[in-house]
């Protein structure tokens, strides 16, 4: 997301068929829970980095005014186009979330699938983390996921991962440099062209993404110069600490009042 990716280009329109495997309503019911123990039970939710709107949905589904950012236009046009089929009252930005704005303020702010995690610059993090602050209620809550920097280290890192399907593939080359914590995704896509009659062709899409580690020491300090208040860390999906080997972690913030003098 922003200038270091090319921002889900060729890559939307098969976003939902590689992330099938991808238990969302699991993921909502979780989130769920964790929105209702912080006390936001209902009323306006953002979202940023909502992507094609599958968690923007079920969450909408589940009672809450739900407004989905993200500054990929083709991800948001599938999203809309949900939206139209379920008729449900979603509000769509096409913004980047270091410069979101909203009409005014909301119960939560929520983000997964790592988006946080594309915020590479430390500043830049801060700066979500402040405009969060100043879009939440009083007493609002911030839930957000970051993969782990073991996840990439030791799972991703140096990997290829290749899937072949029946009328799209991927080849999904993964670098870690310890040193700067940053992962390089390189996406290849072949994506299979309609009517072609015996002669299979294929459009061929080339993407490259950077997702940064965040420890949690850094986690905390960001928040607390956005003035946010850390208030939970969990090993994803659970309610437990984080291990050492977590792959998937929650943290859980709070407004405690805004930050005068701020340039937004």
């Amino acid at each position: 997301m922003g200038e270091e990716c090319l921002a889900y280009t060729g890559f939307a329109e098969v976003y939902d068929k590689f992330m099938d495997n991808v238990p969302y309503g699991e993921w909502c019911s979780y989130l769920v829970g964790l929105l209702k123990r912080y006390g936001c039970s209902g009323g306006l939710v953002a979202e940023l980095g909502c992507g094609t709107g599958s968690l923007t949905e079920l969450l909408a589904e589940s009672g809450y005014d739900m407004i989905g950012i993200d500054n990929s236009e083709a991800m948001l046009e599938i999203a809309m186009e949900k939206r139209a089929e379920s008729g449900r009252d979603i509000l769509y930005l096409l913004q980047d979330m270091r410069e979101f704005e909203l009409y005014g303020t909301v119960g939560a702010v929520v983000s997964l699938c790592d988006s946080m995690n594309y915020i590479t610059e430390y500043e830049e993090l801060v700066q979500v983390f402040r405009l969060v602050n100043n879009y939440l209620d009083p007493g609002g809550v911030f839930i957000f996921d970051l993969n782990t920097e073991y996840k990439y280290r030791e799972l991703l890192g140096d990997r290829t991962i290749a899937e072949n399907r029946e009328n799209e593939s991927f080849i999904w080359d993964n670098y870690y440099d310890e040193e700067s914590r940053i992962n390089e995704y390189e996406l290849t896509i072949f994506v299979r062209e309609a009517g072609c009659g015996q002669e299979e062709l294929y459009r061929k899409f080339e993407e490259v993404h950077f997702q940064r580690a965040y420890s949690m020491e850094e986690i905390r300090a960001a928040l607390s110069e956005a003035g946010l208040k850390f208030l939970a860390v969990y090993d994803a999906f659970t309610e437990n600490p984080p291990e050492e080997n977590s792959e998937r972690i929650y943290v859980i913030a709070g407004e405690q009042g805004k930050i005068t003098g701020v340039q937004f």
